[in-house]
This record gives structure tokens, C-alpha cells and sequence, in this order.
């Protein structure tokens, strides 16, 4: 059975050109410094109103922040 998650981010490496640690992205969306943590680890994944909150708070859109695995292929072509 595979475990991983469909959904993969960009979250840990947007907050680190950002400068922002995972309890300060935490404590700005509502959550808890794990929650940040499972969510960059691809462990968790956010449900769309925490996702939508951590785009605002990092200045990015959805699809800057997250995509699915078959998505990345087609971002790293057009780059």
C-alpha cells in the first residue's frame, strides 16, 4: 500500500528564501509547529483552508506552494 501523499509542496523551501521559521508560519496560519513540519515532510496534507492560509501568509499562490508529483516535471520544463 503506498502511503505517500498525492499532493507535494514547496513550503520549507519558499519559508526559507522567506527567511521564516516553522513556529512563526505556525503561529501566523493557527497551527502548531508539527503541523508545519508534517506538512513540508509531505506527511500531512492540508486541508484547502490551512493551504489557502499559508499561501497568504508567505505571498504565494496555491500553485506556487503545491502540486501533484506529475505537476513537478512540468514546472521544471518550464523553468
Amino acid at each position: 500500500m503506498n502511503t505517500e501523499l498525492p499532493l507535494k509542496n514547496n513550503v520549507k523551501d519558499v519559508r526559507l528564501d522567506l527567511n521564516i521559521t516553522q513556529a512563526e508560519l505556525a503561529e501566523t496560519v493557527g497551527v502548531s509547529r508539527n503541523t508545519i513540519v508534517s506538512i513540508e515532510n509531505g506527511r500531512y496534507c492540508p486541508s484547502a483552508k490551512l493551504a489557502l492560509q499559508i499561501c497568504i501568509a508567505l505571498n504565494k499562490k496555491f500553485e506556487e506552494l503545491f502540486f501533484f508529483e506529475n505537476d513537478e516535471s512540468e514546472k521544471t520544463t518550464e523553468i
